[in-house]
């Protein structure tokens, strides 16, 4: 568009809403959901630089662990607690001498 169309446009909206402030942005629009303000924090565990929300840099500080080490620390657990399970099948002495033999 040419800019006095432009010009005509925004006049034309001011007329109809004396309140209209014109386009400032997809970003800034009221009715955009999801637009939290976010702020970088340090992983104590990896030391990268991650954008989380303001909420959560409140809540966590200084301990703030990242998603993705989150998610590592809890699988490793998991095969662990397998390995340690008393209840875990283990070959009896019988067995492994049986096919060493075969």
């Amino acid at each position: 568009m040419s800019r006095r169309k432009d010009r005509e446009r925004i006049l034309a909206q001011k007329r109809l809403n004396p309140n209209y402030v014109g386009f400032r942005g997809y970003d800034r629009e009221p009715a955009r959901t999801g637009s939290t303000p976010m702020t970088s924090l340090v992983c104590s565990v990896c030391g990268r630089k991650r954008n989380v929300p303001v909420g959560v840099a409140q809540e966590q500080g200084d301990s703030f662990v990242c998603s993705s080490c989150a998610e590592e620390q809890e699988a490793p657990a998991a095969p662990e607690a397998d390995a340690s399970d008393p209840d875990a099948t283990q070959p009896d002495e019988s067995e492994v001498s049986e096919e060493q033999e075969s």
